[in-house]
């Protein structure tokens, strides 16, 4: 019995002996694999982070882009309705001139839309640049109610301004001639010497990013004329 009994442990202890050999000497990672795993983890986080900022750039282009663009329509609405909305003033019934003083670089006339009195009513409107010493400018916008034309009794009027863009160059006016058998853009339109509106004004100028914007609005009281 007793001989029985050491039998079995010394086969226990031959098999804990291979077991254990052989648990250690099992394969496992080598330095080399494990530098080359570690590598492609870092590799594919710099695809994955380049895909991602790639991605948020566009997103905050686009938005960008998708700003200024609403900007630029909403101030084309806003000068096509005072220009659409030009007005044949005079200072009295029995004079036959019209009230219209433009130049390449600035426009004075008379609309009936008035922004600052909700749409309605006339407003005498000026169109004006100002010039920096790097050739940048700022276009401007003043609308004075009720309309004034002398000096001498401009006070009492309520003037509504606005910085339509800043940052052009090459901000240009030009008017169309009604009564030219071709398309004939003038630069200079004075309506106390022709005695009528121009068919249409032109806009053009270049934004802060060299793009060039043009603008066409036509005079519509000019328009619908006989």
């Amino acid at each position: 019995m007793k001989a029985q009994l050491l039998l079995r442990n010394v086969e226990e202890r031959k098999t804990d002996g291979k077991t254990t050999r052989s648990s250690v000497g099992s394969p496992g990672f080598t330095l080399i694999e494990v530098v080359l795993a570690l590598t492609i983890f870092a590799l594919m986080g710099g695809i994955l982070y380049g895909a991602y900022s790639l991605g948020h750039s566009a997103v905050a282009k686009s938005q960008v882009n998708s700003a200024r663009n609403q900007k630029q329509r909403s101030i084309a609405d806003l000068l096509g309705s005072y220009v659409r909305s030009t007005f044949p003033y005079r200072e009295s019934p029995q004079e036959q001139t019209i009230f219209f003083e433009g130049d390449s670089e600035s426009l004075t006339f008379v609309s009936a839309y008035s922004q600052g009195m909700g749409g309605r009513g006339i407003a005498k409107i000026q169109i004006t640049q100002d010039e920096d010493e790097k050739g940048w400018a700022t276009i401007k916008l003043d609308e004075t109610a009720p309309v004034r034309i002398n000096s001498e009794s401009s006070s009492g009027g309520q003037t509504y301004s606005l910085v339509l863009h800043d940052n052009v160059k090459e901000f240009r006016l030009a008017y169309l001639d009604p009564q030219a058998e071709e398309e004939a853009w003038e630069e200079r339109w004075d309506g106390k010497e022709r005695r009528m509106l121009p068919r249409a004004v032109r806009f053009t100028y270049q934004d802060e990013r060299g793009k060039e914007v043009r603008w066409i609005f036509p005079i519509m009281q000019s328009v619908l004329a006989p």
